[in-house]
């Protein structure tokens, strides 16, 4: 009688920390990580979603904590780092993931506007990965996985700061994975291109276009559509994992070959 072979898990034994986790690729990532053996420590704004998310990760055998933060704050930053050190024990990867777009030109968008979205999605990075890191090289080393977009390597249209907070993400990862290699930390981004989340279609509701349109519009690129959550989340596990062991500074594009020809 034959047996199956056993094979390990990719994140067995880790610790993940994944902000803007309730939902769209930072919520099929932590389904994702749990399943690949990491103790999950999920931040977000939306409790009920995000609660939601840890019992489905609990109910599949998993470890998992929900903290509602803004990562926007200082403090709040600083509770959950230290929840999850209390809870885990460490901190092996942190998924910076929370994210907002605000679909305007630069005459159209307010500077309130602005002021979020770089707090969001540039700030919060900054934020949480100067908590993480003294931790990561206290325990030997980790992967800090930043999300940007394929508009943080190209521009587009009624974008304007959402592109230039991408575009940051993109050369902050890079200074970071320069700064930390020598403490084994290793730094990259993802720049997905149009994926099939709430985002994507508030963007056609932002823009005053049928959901369906603006998604079949959106699929116009090599593969013919686009992406799904669990498909970016899979790029987030490689790097997370010890298959990406030689693989930092990088920024890795999942868009179905959207900026191929660009």
């Amino acid at each position: 009688m034959t047996t199956a072979p056993n094979f390990s898990k990719a994140l067995a034994g880790k610790v993940a920390l994944i902000t803007g986790g309730a939902s769209g690729i930072a919520r099929a990532s932590a389904l994702l990580f749990a399943r690949e053996g990491a103790s999950v420590a999920l931040l977000d704004l939306n409790q009920q979603a995000g609660q939601t998310v840890v019992e489905q990760m609990v109910h599949g055998g998993g470890k998992a904590i929900f903290e509602r933060a803004d990562v926007t704050r200082t403090e709040e930053c600083e509770r959950a780092v230290q929840r999850t050190v209390n809870e885990f024990g460490r901190v092996d990867v942190l998924f910076n993931n929370a994210g907002i777009i605000r679909r305007a030109s630069v005459v159209e968008t307010g500077e309130e506007d602005w002021d979020r979205i770089m707090a969001v999605n540039v700030k919060s990075m900054f934020l949480m990965s100067r908590l993480v890191v003294p931790i990561m090289v206290k325990n030997g080393g980790g992967a800090i996985i930043n999300m940007a977009s394929g508009w943080g390597l190209t521009g587009g249209a009624h974008a304007a700061a959402y592109c230039a907070s991408k575009g940051a993400v993109v050369l902050l990862t890079k200074a970071m994975a320069v700064d930390h290699g020598p403490q084994n930390i290793r730094v990259n981004c993802i720049c997905p291109g149009d994926t099939d989340t709430g985002m994507l279609r508030q963007e056609a509701r932002e823009l005053g276009e049928r959901e369906e349109d603006f998604l079949s519009e959106s699929a116009h690129r090599p593969l013919g559509r686009v992406g799904k959550p669990e498909e970016i989340a899979q790029a987030a596990l490689y790097l997370a994992s010890d298959a990406a062991s030689f693989v930092t500074g990088t920024a890795l594009v999942v868009d179905g070959g959207g900026l191929a020809g660009g």
